[in-house]
């Protein structure tokens, strides 16, 4: 039986029919079915959540349910590009907060948020462990020591091209 898709493009329907291969559809398969597609799809979207369902033969607030109980499941559409500003001691004495209001202001969002092309999202963090570079700001898996406000504006103007 077909799930009616409304907002998954073909390349998220394809990956999580490509999941569901490889598993049986049995209950006990529901996390590393959500985990596989998280990974994969970097979120678990409403129509995700129609196909495992419909695929499991259970509800969709049977999936939601399990789904919603794990903190390492999110339910919303990643950015491209993530950014993380430290506020550590040691990042906020050396001027994380400035880095913060900064990124802020040059991407008109505030932390928490993402911009609506979804092109970035900024949040803050208590620590990164790397505070002999302090302030640090880590834009995806990359890690930026010893920033200061100027090269704010260089690493967005990178990640613009």
């Amino acid at each position: 039986m077909r799930v009616a898709i409304q907002n998954l493009t073909a390349e998220e329907e394809y990956k999580i029919m490509r999941i569901l291969e490889r598993y049986l559809a049995e209950r006990e398969n529901l996390i590393p079915i959500l985990q596989e597609v998280q990974r994969q799809v970097g979120y678990i979207s409403p129509d995700a959540v129609k196909i495992i369902s419909n695929y499991l033969k259970c509800s969709r607030s049977s999936v939601y349910g399990v789904a919603t109980f794990y903190a390492m499941f999110k339910f919303t559409k990643p950015a491209k590009h993530n950014i993380k500003v430290c506020l550590g001691t040691t990042c906020h004495v050396k001027g994380g907060d400035r880095l913060l209001e900064t990124f802020e202001r040059l991407l008109s969002i505030s932390c928490g948020q993402k911009t609506q092309d979804l092109k970035f999202s900024l949040e803050r963090v208590a620590c990164l462990g790397s505070c002999a570079l302090a302030p640090v700001v880590v834009v995806d898996d990359k890690i930026f020591g010893k920033i200061n406000v100027d090269q704010v504006r260089q690493i967005l103007s990178k990640l613009e091209k």
